[in-house]
């Protein structure tokens, strides 16, 4: 799987645009081919340098995988951990990752999106006025 095809991005984009209807947070996913390190930890790396730290509710959610890897991990912000802890992504991640060994991976991406903005619309539910604070763009570039 090429993770630049562009009707990837293009439906991806899409269910964070239908996830962020029903929510104030931000959702971003980042695509890379390989990870030297700690999956969780360039997640983190990742989320600063995208500065998703700055939404108003500190509420931006980071979806990272490294498909050769296979190495995947969910972030989310101080605001998102006032409410939902990392344990809270396990089944979210484990579902992805039934959905990859079967080569779903798009199914798996969008699934996760949509479960991330389900759990998110209880805390953060959209309100009238609410802007799109992060790009919903697929990011797949090497950040360093």
């Amino acid at each position: 799987m090429s993770i630049n095809t562009l009707e990837l991005h293009r439906r991806i984009e899409q269910a964070i645009a239908d996830a962020e209807r029903g929510t104030s947070a931000e959702l971003r996913v980042h695509l890379e081919e390989n990870c030297n390190e700690d999956p969780l930890d360039r997640a983190s790396f990742i989320f600063e340098k995208l500065e998703m730290h700055q939404t108003a509710e500190r509420n931006g959610v980071l979806i990272y995988v490294a498909f050769k890897d296979r190495k995947l991990a969910i972030i989310g912000d101080a605001g998102i951990h006032a409410h939902l802890h990392q344990e809270t992504w396990t089944a979210t991640k484990d579902e992805m990752i039934r959905q990859f060994a079967l080569g779903n991976y798009e199914q798996g991406l969008c699934d996760a999106i949509a479960a991330i903005g389900n759990k998110l619309s209880t805390y953060f539910p959209y309100r009238e006025g609410d802007r799109n604070e992060l790009s919903n763009t697929v990011t797949t570039h090497n950040i360093q």
